[in-house]
Order: C-alpha cells, then sequence, then structure tokens
C-alpha cells in the first residue's frame, strides 16, 4: 500500500491550497482515509475523515466549515480543500488509511503517506 502526498507549498493567510493523496496497492472499497497535521513541536492532530464507500465525512472542530475532505473514486484520490487559512494551519499534512471509519488516533491507522509541508505566512 502507498499513499502519496502532494500540494502543499506557501501560502498567505486568508488563501487556499488543495492537498491530494493517492492511494494504491489494494481496494481502498473498505477502507476510511483521514488528514492530519503536525505542527512543530506538537502532536500529530486530526483534521478530517471520510469513508471511502459512503463519503460519510468528519471534521476536527479547529476546521470545520474551512477544510472540505472529497474523494475520487476514479482516480483513487482524496483531496483536502483547505480555505480561510491561517499561520496556525502551518504543518506537515499527512495521509492515513484504516479499515472501516475514521477515527481521532494517530495509533487506529495502517498505512501513512510521507507528508507535505504546509506554511501559511501572516
Amino acid at each position: 500500500v502507498q499513499l502519496v502526498e502532494s500540494g502543499g507549498g506557501l501560502v498567505q493567510a486568508g488563501g487556499s491550497l488543495r492537498l491530494s493523496c493517492a492511494a494504491s496497492g489494494r481496494s481502498f472499497s473498505s477502507s476510511a482515509m483521514a488528514w492530519f497535521r503536525q505542527a512543530p513541536g506538537k502532536e500529530r492532530e486530526f483534521l478530517a475523515g471520510i469513508t471511502w464507500r459512503a463519503d460519510s465525512t468528519y471534521y476536527a472542530n479547529s476546521v470545520k466549515g474551512r477544510f472540505t475532505i472529497s474523494t475520487d473514486h476514479a482516480k483513487n484520490t482524496v483531496y483536502l480543500q483547505m480555505n480561510s487559512l491561517k499561520p496556525e494551519d502551518t504543518g506537515v499534512y499527512y495521509c492515513a488509511s484504516r479499515p472501516a471509519v475514521p477515527v481521532v488516533l494517530t495509533g487506529g491507522y495502517n498505512y501513512w503517506g510521507q507528508g507535505t509541508q504546509v506554511t501559511v505566512s501572516s
């Protein structure tokens, strides 16, 4: 299984970015996908999750209304659309996969991508 994130970069506060996570190596039809963020000196935190089959979504309060998670089944890709970005959104963003439904704990995920850096300047 391979998860490959892309789309990170440098953006000004108030701007937008869309992250992509290309998944390969198995069928993800019974899986959940999630995005996590790790800021410098902090623990990795759950941001958003989605069930691959039903497209049910889950969000952390810190990003609800600003970030949107979605899937493209034909491309086996998960996206994270990030709007109204703030300097505190800076960090390395990781894609992860686990069976069934998303959970907020990092230990609940079987597969992780390598991460993509997002930097939001003030």
